[in-house]
């Protein structure tokens, strides 16, 4: 707009101003357009950063989400409050980003509770670690009563588990399979662009564009979108800060640190009926475990230890170590093994992982050969296969609204707004640096909170899984499957009981009362 003093100038020059004042008018034109060209060209190159190689990040995202040892600028997405959204041809009461069987257990839920429910995996296949990483030997928190702290959905799993009825794969896929079953999963999408909005420093996600493997495009909304993936796909993208690391307590500097990844070993013509006679053999467990190592300790199911024997077994590549074995008998001869490290692999890079597995895979049979030279049983043990995949620990986490400490899990603290036990040692695996990693202690049943699931600053982001907010020492214990799951699950019965009340945040002490009252009573599920 003109001032009033340039108006008046203009009509006392009128003639003499006519050409200068259509240039500025000219100008002002392309100036405008060369502004609306930037915006479009802003918005085609921030979505393009939000796309996935084979369901993963690509480089120019990877760049960010490893780097960010700070306050994440939501890898460009910040700039999209100036770009138009697109329409929403799809809505949701909730969006998981991710397959990991936490996250399938809020899904899960809610959608038993009537709410409509969408999965979207960036991985090729779902499933995650559980299925496609075949992480199947079960970890169970328990109190310092013994009591196992395994609740809700996973309570079922583990009876089965631990009765033999579920141990080999196809038992694994097929319980999967009925926890999505009804529920729509597509895999293989790549998130082309997040739209938020914000307000007095709040934000949400106003709409999410993702492309199905076909090419088909689609711009989804939801009540709430959550992240459960193992490699932060969704929360990396957004305006978040990065909970400190392994680097913190093991002196790694600034640069993230994360706990060893795990390939898997999968056996067959195992004899675990000598295994487990050789052991009895070497009994009071002290004799055991001065011959074989601390831990070590074998049953007619599972079998632990043995540290001693696999610290003489020398691999070339300081990426990997064969640490002490947890194994699960799955019958018929078969055996599947945690014992494989792998050290700083990056969940978010396709050939992180690609290199991961495949120096995993060509370390199999030389393990083998070891274990028939040196572990009773497996004299004419043979490889069971592959897992395309990897159990991944620990990667970047982001803050939430309560981030659960150290001192939370071994005081036994207990939350007003609880939903799930925690009860795991405080575990925190090997890097390279510090190959055999640390324990922190045993804590008894403490509490987990909702806002440890609420992604700091969102009105509508939740995660799930090991995307917990906790300090890197609690996350030791708080990471374990049931722990999280029981907080996945809860939240998605919640998210059913509130969907025509209060958002999550709005749930007050006496609310929780109430809902702790009616998880006991209907669900089987004790908060208190």
């Amino acid at each position: 707009m003109k001032s009033r003093r340039s108006e008046k100038h203009g009509r006392r020059k009128r003639k003499s101003v006519r050409i200068p004042i259509i240039t500025a008018v000219v100008a002002l034109i392309l100036i405008a357009a060369g502004a609306v060209w930037y915006m479009q060209h802003q918005a085609i190159r921030i979505a393009g950063q939000g796309s996935t190689v084979s369901g993963q990040s690509n480089n120019e995202s990877n760049t960010v989400q490893n780097g960010n040892n700070g306050t994440n600028t939501a890898n460009g997405q910040a700039d999209q409050a100036n770009v138009p959204a697109p329409s929403a041809d799809e809505h949701y009461d909730l969006v998981l980003i991710g397959s990991e069987v936490e996250g399938i257990l809020m899904a899960k839920a809610a959608h038993d509770e009537g709410l409509n429910v969408l999965i979207l995996d960036p991985r090729e296949k779902p499933g995650g670690q559980l299925i496609q990483g075949q992480m199947l030997v079960l970890d169970e928190p328990n109190n310092n009563k013994k009591i196992s702290l395994v609740q809700g959905e996973m309570k079922k799993l583990y009876n089965a588990y631990n009765h033999g009825e579920i141990r080999k794969e196809s038992d694994f896929i097929k319980y999967y399979n009925s926890l999505i079953q009804d529920i729509p999963l597509k895999s293989g999408i790549d998130i082309k662009q997040i739209q938020q909005k914000e307000e007095n420093g709040q934000y949400a996600i106003a709409s999410l564009t993702y492309t199905e493997k076909d090419g088909a495009e689609h711009t989804v909304d939801a009540r709430y979108f959550v992240e459960n993936t193992d490699y932060a796909a969704l929360s990396s993208q957004l305006h978040t800060t990065r909970i400190p690391g392994v680097e913190s307590i093991f002196g790694g500097g600034d640069k993230p640190e994360y706990m060893a990844a795990t390939y898997m070993l999968k056996f067959k013509n195992v004899d675990w009926l000598a295994l487990h006679s050789a052991t009895l053999r070497d009994y009071p467990l002290s004799n055991l475990e001065a011959k074989y190592g601390t831990n070590t300790y074998v049953d007619y199911d599972f079998g632990t230890g043995y540290s001693k024997v696999t610290d003489k077994f020398k691999i070339a590549d300081s990426q990997l170590k064969l640490r002490g074995i947890n194994s699960t008998y799955q019958k018929d001869g078969e055996v599947i093994i945690n014992a494989l490290l792998i050290y700083d692999v990056d969940p978010s890079d396709p050939e992180s992982v690609r290199t991961a597995i495949a120096k995993g895979k060509a370390e199999a049979p030389h393990v083998l050969e070891f274990l028939r030279e040196n572990i009773p049983g497996y004299k004419n043990a043979e490889l069971n296969g592959y897992p395309e995949y990897l159990y991944i620990r620990d990667y970047n986490r982001y803050e939430t609204d309560y981030v659960l400490q150290y001192e939370d899990a071994i005081n036994s603290k207990m939350f007003w707004d609880d939903v799930s036990i925690g009860g795991y040692p405080l575990d925190i695996q090997g890097t390279r640096e510090v190959p055999t990693g640390k324990g922190y202690g045993k804590p008894d049943a403490y509490g987990i909170p909702l806002r440890s699931f609420e992604l700091k600053n969102y009105d509508n982001v939740l995660v799930a899984g090991k995307n917990i907010g906790a300090s890197i020492k609690a996350y030791g214990s708080a990471r374990i499957t049931p722990t999280t799951a029981l907080a996945a699950e809860v939240i998605g019965i919640i998210l059913g009981h509130e969907k025509d009340g209060k958002r999550l945040r709005d749930l007050t002490e006496d609310d929780f009362r109430t809902i702790h009252a009616y998880l006991k009573k209907d669900y089987h599920i004790s908060l208190n």
